[in-house]
């Protein structure tokens, strides 16, 4: 199989601006991005830089982007590649920043890793310090974490979120979903403190857009848009989630959805913000002009509503604390 690969170089300390490099190779069908770049270093271009270790996908380090989709190099087929990209595929670090490239497709994640820090990743509890034997849940225990421990900490998602491409203080995708790992163990002491973490504002789980670009680029399936969610219901459940504008939303939400079956989108931001909602006046004018929103007497109410409204009395385990 016969395939062009258009890769970015860039060594900052010799090259004023990145460029892309074309390498034509012959691989076998069973190959991957990873047995590509291995091949250009090896027998035409020893000064390509790029991280790799495992090969087995467990170790993340391989994180590049693929016709700009994020993707573990070691666990993406060439074959599958072609036949999504076509024969030409570009290949480019996580970030193209230049500020982050250290060389070619080796990045800085220097951010990436403060965020990871920050959350504390690992388990906080009064344990014994030699203990003679594991300190084992049952199975149906483990289910809860909905598989958040498989995070293996590429960044594929955390270089694919929307929030951070704006907002360089939200903690990310994968901060997060580590975080719901240890609230959601029974194991853990410290559940409360870290919902109290990543519920501020700015910063936290109410600073996710709704994106959903982790879902597409996590490799392991860890879905961190589901963990996210997760941490909300925690956040109210725990007595951490404080009355504002972000948890307004979410109550909203729930108000909209009972009383209509459906989701007002203009009653939603008049609770959500109150008086301030006078400063979104001109976009409700647009969105009304454009049948977007409607006035109250306007509101259908869906077919299904009773329904609904059973299955939300059944599910909501909270309410919203002053």
């Amino acid at each position: 199989m016969l395939v062009t690969f258009k890769v970015y170089r860039y060594n900052p300390e010799v090259d004023d601006k990145p460029h892309y490099e074309k390498y034509e190779l012959e691989l076998k069908d069973d190959g991957v991005i990873l047995d590509a770049l291995n091949k250009i270093k090896w027998e035409i271009d020893g000064s390509l830089s790029y991280r790799r270790s495992c090969r087995h996908g467990i170790c993340g380090s391989c994180a590049v982007k693929l016709n700009g989709k994020n993707v573990l190099a070691c666990k993406t087929p060439i074959k599958e590649a072609v036949e999504m990209f076509g024969n030409e595929l570009v290949i480019e670090p996580l970030s193209k920043n230049k500020n982050k490239v250290v060389k070619d497709l080796v990045v800085d994640k220097k951010d990436f890793w403060d965020k990871h820090d920050k959350v504390k990743p690992y388990l906080i509890a009064e344990i014994d310090e030699h203990p003679e034997s594991e300190n084992l849940i049952k199975p149906e225990l483990v289910e809860i974490l909905e598989e958040a421990d498989y995070c293996i900490a590429c960044g594929c998602c955390f270089y694919a979120c929307g929030s951070i491409s704006v907002n360089k203080d939200f903690l990310g995708p994968q901060a997060l979903a580590k975080t719901y790992r240890f609230t959601s163990d029974v194991r853990d002491d410290a559940k409360k403190e870290r919902l109290e973490l990543v519920n501020e504002l700015g910063s936290g789980i109410w600073d996710c857009v709704k994106c959903q670009a982790c879902i597409e680029v996590c490799p392991k399936g860890v879905d961190p848009f589901i963990k996210i969610t997760h941490l909300h219901n925690q956040a109210f459940e725990e007595g951490v989630a404080k009355r504002n504008v972000a948890t307004k939303h979410a109550e909203g939400f729930v108000h909209s959805i009972k009383k209509h079956g459906i989701l007002d989108e203009g009653m939603l931001v008049l609770y959500s913000e109150s008086v301030k909602v006078v400063r979104h006046l001109p976009e409700a004018i647009a969105m009304f002009r454009k049948g977007k929103i409607k006035l109250p007497w306007q509101m259908p109410k869906s077919e299904k509503l009773g329904e609904i409204q059973k299955l939300i009395e059944i599910s909501q385990t909270h309410e919203l604390k002053d």
